[in-house]
Parts: structure tokens; sequence; C-alpha cells
């Protein structure tokens, strides 16, 4: 049996492209804003929904908690994600991003999003997992992570994860 597969054309040689983070143009509010495209094959037989789930563990040094980037809710039918999904793909659901935090200083609405990489202090690594659900999650835009993992408990069938960096300077 194939594993969960997950690739992205915004990751060359191990590195985000520029343009999804604080180094591009596309910003909602501060936030970088512009979406990576994402693909994935082979998921599992039974696989009703996929959850998506970008974070940066090399940001508790700066700010003491993993940041989240991003959390999605995708249906069954899709198989990638095209690049600005987060605001384009009305289809997805999306939780709430760490630029809600007293730190990024954004409402919730402007929250529930893709927000990309911004690392303050030096070359950061972004985690991009991808969850094969065997059910239908029921959280409406604007949920946290920990109401997502709550409500995959015991129904992932299978997960893929790739990561990228993101520098700080030009």
């Amino acid at each position: 049996m194939k594993k969960l597969e997950l690739i992205s054309k915004g990751i060359e040689n191990g590195y985000i492209l520029e343009k999804y983070g604080v180094h591009g143009t596309e910003k909602l509010n501060g936030m970088p804003s512009l979406s990576l495209p994402l693909e994935w094959k082979n998921a599992p037989e039974g696989t009703k929904s996929y959850a998506l789930v970008m974070i940066d563990h090399d940001a508790i040094p700066v700010t003491g908690f993993t940041w989240i980037h991003w959390t999605a809710i995708i249906p069954r039918d899709l198989n990638k994600l095209e690049e600005n999904a987060s605001l384009e793909n009305k289809d997805i659901i999306q939780g709430v991003n760490s630029w809600i935090s007293s730190m990024g200083g954004l409402s919730k609405a402007d929250a529930s999003h893709f927000g990309g990489p911004a690392p303050p202090d030096k070359e950061h690594d972004y985690t991009f997992t991808l969850y094969a659900l065997d059910k239908e999650l029921d959280l409406e835009n604007g949920f946290y992570l920990n109401e997502l993992y709550k409500a995959m408990e015991g129904h992932i069938l299978d997960e893929a994860t790739i990561i990228g960096k993101y520098k700080n300077i030009k």
C-alpha cells in the first residue's frame, strides 16, 4: 500500500519561495497571505476529508510557543490546493493562526487564513502536515488548533509531512 504523499511547487531545494512569506508582496493587514500550492496523492481508502497544519517550532525561542501558520479542513474530492487557495478557495474551512496572538495583533477573521513565514531572528523550518481522515469534521471557520486535534483523534488514516525553510533576510 502506498503512503500518502505531499508535495509543493512553492518549495524549491528545501526552501519556501520568498513570495509566500514576509518578503512577498501579498499581505493581509501586514500578514504574508499568499498561500503555497500543495498537492497530494495516495489517499488511503475510506478517506472522507483532509486536515492541513502548518507550524513553526523554531519560533519557540522567540515567541515562547510553536507558531501556527495555517490550519485547514479540505474536502475529500480535492487533491491539491492552488496558490492563494487560502483567500480564494471557499470550499476549505480554515482555523485561526498565531497572527491572532498579541505578537501578531490580527482579528480572528483576518487570522483565519494562511499566515506566511516571517522569521524574526534566523532561518526557520516550517512543517506542513496533511492528515487523511475517515470522517468529515464538524468545525467552522475560525476553529483553534486544539479543536482540530480533538476532532481528528481516532480518525487519522494516514499523514504526510514536508518541511520548507524560509530565510529571514533577502
